[in-house]
């Protein structure tokens, strides 16, 4: 029997009494543990090795991780913040803490939601006395791992917020088999084959003349992480494709625009709860818009004040010009629906059919289905006669397409629809109710102003609760932000 030189030298070095580990015998034949690791692979191809693999899998702290490790973690540097203002006996806002956190603010109100060690609601903090900070067992693995004691748990949370990488470690080792033992008993000599094609091969025609050892295609090779679309873009990738085909056109626009026409072109008053700091994000410079439509501004203010038609009442409150022209971050896309309705983008002849699949951004507490910025798939059609049932029917359509059947629509009440509804599907792995969104009718206080005289049917869907249903997520936050999974993120596989 002939064998190659490092394939033959591994066989002479393997024992059949035990297995020897592949680094011990790279360094015993002097020979590069790649090429040993392959030829170990060839000889067991041919029955004359055994070849054993052991995974161990440690635990190392990232930079991030070793920071927290010699400080403390975001929530709890937030918890002693809050109690030192007060929280403990009412409530303190963010904005007040804030300014004295020298940690990522949205990871500290994440973790300390998430941990009990108070609530976050309308945008302040109220901190529970009773809760055990000093106890807290994810500090205290951050802690055992940089002093390289055995981590107490919690590696699974720590790895999802980026604090603790995992990494995977194989050792192999060889033992000479009964076929083996026999081979070299025979007497085994080295070949001439060749196992890798170099340039000096190829500048002296010698390639022609040498023997080539056979490449095992089958053998292990190191993984290699690579980049990828993320679950959430191509998620929205197919929910655009599925509403071009159902006849949509696509809408852009602003990410910052004026609360005119984030809010007074709904028919929202001024004075409403959802359009003060709690809930939006307003823009310190710039703070006002440059130009706005005059006449419509007009007809916008006519229709708060008085509202529209011979039945028409307004909203009897304060209604101010700064207001409509200061600046936010869009708390939804239905203010590229505004701009579009009023003939800003371009003319329309009904019927019409147009979508948006963007980020809007609002002040909610963060919690598995709340983030402070998420994707909105926005939508409308502008025909004569619309109904409710032409509304569900879109939705029925649409969601089936991503395998959602069982719907349920709930009687809402929003200031610039009517009737409307809301919508909820079920979630595949709990089997709770998830709303999904949010739909109607535009009212005559919406359209008659921007000039639109056919029915409007509208509707705003979250794409990640779509996400949720599809793939069976339970927390947004495994998905995107500062704690996603990133592993969770590379396996899932993705509904095309």
């Amino acid at each position: 029997m002939k064998l190659p030189p490092t394939q033959l030298a591994v066989l002479r070095a393997a024992t059949p009494e035990e297995h020897r580990p592949i680094e011990q015998i790279a360094a015993e034949v002097e020979a590069d543990q790649t090429a040993v690791t392959q030829a170990a692979f060839a000889l067991e191809a041919a029955e004359l090795l055994a070849v054993t693999t052991e995974t161990e899998t440690t635990a190392a702290l990232t930079d991030e991780g070793r920071r927290y490790a010699e400080t403390q973690l975001p929530e709890l540097v937030l918890y002693e913040a809050a109690l030192a203002a007060g929280a403990d006996d009412q409530p303190v806002p963010i904005g007040e803490l804030a300014g004295e956190l020298a940690v990522d603010v949205e990871v500290a109100l994440a973790n300390f939601a998430r941990k009990g060690y108070g609530e976050i609601e309308a945008g302040a903090v109220r901190a529970d006395p009773d809760a055990e900070p000093d106890a807290d067992p994810e500090q205290a693995t951050l802690e055992a791992l940089a002093a390289g004691d055995e981590p107490t748990g919690e590696l699974d949370q720590l790895e999802r917020r980026g604090l603790v990488d995992r990494v995977e470690s194989s050792s192999r080792s060889v033992r000479v088999t009964e076929a083996g033992v026999d081979a070299l008993m025979a007497g085994v000599e080295a070949t001439d084959r060749v196992g890798q094609l170099t340039p000096e091969l190829l500048t002296s025609s010698e390639f022609r003349e040498v023997e080539f050892a056979e490449y095992n295609v089958t053998a292990d090779a190191e993984p290699s992480p690579r980049g990828s679309e993320h679950v959430l873009r191509q998620t929205a990738n197919r929910v655009k494709d599925v509403l071009v085909g159902m006849g949509f056109e696509e809408m852009q626009g602003p990410h910052v625009d004026a609360q005119f026409w984030i809010n007074d072109c709904l028919f929202m008053p001024q004075d409403h709860p959802a359009r003060t700091h709690w809930d939006q994000f307003d823009l310190a410079e710039p703070d006002r818009i440059d130009e706005l439509p005059e006449e419509l501004l007009e007809r916008v203010e006519r229709a708060h004040r008085e509202g529209v038609g011979p039945d028409g009442e307004g909203y009897h409150s304060p209604w101010e010009r700064s207001v409509a022209e200061s600046l936010n971050l869009r708390g939804h896309t239905t203010s590229l629906s505004m701009r579009y309705l009023a003939g800003e983008v371009e003319e329309l002849d009904p019927p019409e059919r147009y979508f948006s699949v963007e980020k809007v951004y609002r002040n909610d507490t963060l919690d598995p289905t709340h983030l402070l910025e998420f994707f909105q798939i926005e939508g409308w059609v502008m025909a004569e006669s619309l109904s409710v049932r032409d509304l569900m029917g879109t939705f029925e359509e649409f969601y089936a397409q991503f395998g959602i059947t069982d719907l349920e629509f709930k009687p809402h009440y929003n200031p610039y629809t009517e009737p409307s509804f809301e919508l909820f599907g079920t979630h595949p792995e709990t089997g709770e109710l998830v709303e999904v969104g949010n739909s109607g009718l535009f009212r005559d206080e919406v359209l008659r102003p921007l000039g639109v005289e056919v029915d409007v049917m509208a509707w705003g869907l979250s794409l990640e609760r779509l996400l949720m249903l599809v793939y069976g997520f339970e927390d947004i936050r495994d998905v995107h932000g500062t704690l996603c999974d990133l592993g969770l993120l590379r396996d899932v596989e993705v509904m095309v």
